[in-house]
């Protein structure tokens, strides 16, 4: 005997129950639309209205489950399991691991703006000059590009939570070890800790943010003006602790720093994955950041053999490499070519604060203009301020012209990581990221090794045309960055 009208209907539902995405508003709909069928069939023989009634109910049905679909993908309200974004509890959970994120990179920010009032202390107590002292960049670098080659295998063995914990500690133990201003050697060796963990925190928090589908780049800006104040803090500090005879106790504030940020993450994290830690704001991903059929090797091959990666790791490298560049050795190039004395330190704080401000306030500019026309501004902006800091002998103009190239630098590390959020693939994302971003602070090494190991032979007076070549460096590769997504077999 022939299946009824009706009866076709309800095996149809039972069929889209079967091929749904797993969303439980679906589940349920299609469930009340079964049990509204089963009373159609307990009947002798349903009327047309009956049947009409159930078609209805059927193509209802179908738009609400598209909508839904439609959630899911897109990450709204509504497709998050059960998840109220609204919610005080969820607003609040929101909150809390971005603000957690925040303090990370604020630490690493009072990080780099410690070293470079430091520098000339540390040249004095252990009797090295310029290209001695760099070693303390060399054994950084080894230290962040540990940390950016092991992040792809934490971040999908252990996950985002864990991984961040992981850094965080080495960071501390790091900072444990430059703090009774050891034998040289032994300080160095702490850089390496320290510069391992920053990596690791640096590449969770930007993937972290990137992954955020609402006001991503408003809170990538935000994040790395938290940077800027850090770095701005910092010198301000390391500024005075370079006069007393415990200089190296400013070590002792970043421990402080570390312990505190290690207790956040641990309970702010609880050692989940980047899923989950979305999942709890009330964000779907379509895109998940680890999948069984790919293999670790395979993670790694798909992240290697996208050319965008390697440019974008090559430009932020470039970039980093100079914003730490002229944190640190200005305050050597002020205090020796301008006659800054020993209050030269404070260059420092007026470079990152730039810094900061030129995150925060040319957010307007970066929307207005785009962000890939933006970067090349910026760039230009910050190249002819370098200029004026050669060539025009003054202290006052000198030290003003550096805060002015720190606001120009400040916006084009975060405008870039957006960049690099719309041009690779999602399902790559936090492993490319943290790639580009543990390579970007390996840069903060390598180049400062190299401006110093110049300076050692060509006086600290050469830094200027080094800080040219680099930006125009840096210029260069950005117009080689593809101004967007290709299609990737």
């Amino acid at each position: 005997m022939s299946l009824t009208q009706a009866e076709v209907h309800t095996l149809e539902r039972i069929r889209q129950v079967n091929s749904s995405d797993g969303s439980l508003a679906i589940h349920a709909r299609a469930t009340h639309l079964l049990e509204q069928d089963a009373t159609i069939l307990r009947k002798p023989h349903p009327s047309k209205d009956d049947i009409e009634l159930a078609e209805l109910s059927r193509r209802g049905s179908r738009s609400q489950d598209a909508q839904e679909r439609t959630n899911v993908a897109e990450g709204t309200p509504g497709a998050t399991d059960g998840v109220d974004v609204n919610s005080p509890e969820v607003k609040l959970t929101a909150w809390l691991q971005y603000a957690s994120l925040c303090f990370t990179l604020f630490l690493a920010g009072w990080n780099d703006g410690t070293t470079g009032p430091l520098l000339p202390r540390m040249q004095e107590n252990y009797h090295v000059g310029y290209a001695v002292v760099s070693l303390i960049f060399v054994l950084n670098t080894v230290g962040f590009v540990a940390g950016a080659i092991s992040n792809v295998y934490f971040a999908e063995k252990i996950g985002l939570g864990r991984t961040m914990l992981l850094g965080a500690i080495s960071q501390l133990i790091g900072y444990a070890l430059m703090a009774p201003a050891p034998p040289f050697p032994v300080l160095a060796i702490g850089y390496v800790f320290n510069g391992f963990g920053i990596s690791l925190q640096d590449a969770g928090a930007n993937g972290y943010v990137a992954s955020l589908k609402d006001n991503a780049n408003v809170k990538m800006g935000i994040l790395h003006a938290i940077y800027g104040i850090g770095a701005f803090i910092a010198p301000l500090s390391a500024t005075q602790f370079r006069s007393l005879p415990r200089w190296s106790f400013q070590y002792l504030i970043s421990l402080g720093i570390a312990v505190v940020n290690i207790v956040f993450l641990h309970f702010v994290f609880r050692g989940k994955r980047l899923e989950e830690c979305l999942a709890e704001i009330g964000q779907t991903r379509t895109d998940a950041t680890s999948s069984s059929a790919n293999s670790d090797e395979n993670k790694y091959r798909q992240i290697f053999r996208l050319r965008e990666v390697h440019f974008l790791a090559a430009f932020i490298c470039l970039y980093v490499g100079v914003e730490v560049t002229v944190g640190g050795w200005s305050v050597s190039y002020i205090e020796v070519v301008r006659g800054g004395g020993n209050n030269s330190g404070y260059v420092s704080a007026g470079f990152f604060g730039g810094l900061t401000v030129g995150r925060i306030a040319l957010l307007w500019l970066n929307k207005k203009i785009g962000e890939r026309n933006a970067v090349f501004l910026y760039a230009i902006l910050a190249l002819g301020l370098e200029f004026v800091i050669w060539f025009v002998p003054s202290l006052i103009g000198g030290a003003l012209a550096v805060s002015f190239v720190g606001v120009f630098l400040g916006p084009i590390y975060p405008l870039a990581i957006n960049h690099t959020a719309k041009i690779l693939p999602h399902s790559l994302l936090t492993g490319s990221i943290g790639w580009i971003a543990g390579v970007g602070q390996a840069g903060s090494a390598i180049v400062p090794f190299i401006t110093g190991a110049i300076a050692s032979k060509a006086g600290i007076a050469s830094l200027q045309p080094v800080l040219i070549g680099l930006m125009s460096a840096m210029f260069a590769v950005w117009v080689i960055v593809p101004r967007q997504a290709r299609h990737i077999d």
